[in-house]
């Protein structure tokens, strides 16, 4: 053989095992991804059913604080028990985790391999019992001020030390303000953004009054939401657009030469006895997930599992 064919022998033996490993490497990151969506699938599943099994400590609770208000102030039934849907599988926080759910199994263009590895590992944190517990604590502290003090906030200071904290000024139903599973920020011809509850809770709206965003970015009280779970409780496009409204209102103060405050700037003073897991930043800020795509032998026996998806259509 002469050397011009073992050499192009070579040449093509090398250009196989550099396709080969490109493949390899796709490989692997499907296999991450087909990993986390199944856990993130077995997790909004097993939260269901603790759920319709009245097995989540602050559901329980705020189904009761919504009983309890409704018999004290009828008036404000409706609202109560509208709020208390957030301790069953139907309310708009477990709702909108198999929203996100679905969507990430036919992903946005844009999305990159990354985004939806990360998306899915939020949700299954998300999912987390744990998690969903202190979640609820903002529905339920909104029945709690709502109670005039008869109910007790949970997981936060009280309503009467955050009124102190802030010259008196009642904050009703502020836990709730800019939490996306509730409504979002609209921007006017003028490029004031405001707060627009969802419709089934404009009611709120009553209690609440109107928002500004720049006003609320500046004054923003103690919110679970707000200072914790937004990054596990938003979607991807939804996050997207609060930061969008961030940034847009940032430039309109520098052009006016203001000074803006971000409402993520800091986390707010006011929770008290939430989980360690609300503490913990989320494994993506560690980057399980990158460790857990370099790791094929792991993933190559992880995608093996089988699991029935998230299927629970209420």
């Amino acid at each position: 053989m002469s050397d011009f064919k073992v050499w192009k022998l070579i040449s093509l033996l090398c250009v196989m095992v550099l396709m080969l490993g490109c493949e390899s490497k796709e490989e692997r990151i499907q296999q991450t991804i087909t990993h986390t969506q199944q856990d993130a699938s077995r997790a909004i599943n097993a939260l269901g059913d603790a759920l319709d099994k009245n097995q989540v400590r602050n559901a329980n609770l705020l189904t009761e604080y919504a009983n309890v208000l409704s018999q004290q102030n009828p008036q404000l039934s409706n609202i109560a028990q509208l709020i208390a849907q957030d301790a069953t599988s139907n309310g708009p926080l477990y709702q909108s985790l198999l929203s996100r759910y679905q969507a990430l199994k036919s992903p946005q263009p844009g999305m990159s391999s990354d985004d939806i590895i990360e998306q899915a590992v939020l949700l299954k944190e998300a999912a987390s019992v744990s998690l969903f517990n202190d979640a609820l604590t903002d529905p339920i502290n909104v029945l709690a001020d709502m109670s005039n003090g008869t109910l007790a906030r949970v997981g936060a200071v009280s309503q009467s030390a955050e009124q102190a904290a802030n010259n008196g000024q009642p904050a009703l139903g502020n836990q709730l303000v800019g939490n996306a599973n509730y409504g979002e920020w609209q921007t006017n011809s003028n490029g004031t953004s405001f707060w627009m509850w969802y419709g089934m809770y404009r009611m709120l709206g009553d209690l609440v009054g109107d928002i500004e965003y720049s006003s609320w970015s500046k004054r923003r009280k103690y919110s679970y939401y707000s200072d914790y779970g937004r990054k596990r409780y938003t979607s991807y496009q939804g996050y997207k657009r609060q930061n969008a409204i961030e940034q847009r209102t940032r430039q309109s103060y520098q052009r006016q030469g203001r000074q803006f405050t971000s409402p993520y700037a800091k986390r707010k003073a006011g929770a008290s006895g939430l989980s360690r897991a609300s503490h913990t930043p989320s494994s993506i800020s560690r980057s399980s997930y990158s460790r857990a795509k370099s790791s094929s032998g792991s993933i190559r026996n992880s995608s093996n599992r089988t699991s029935r998806g998230v299927s629970r259509g209420k």
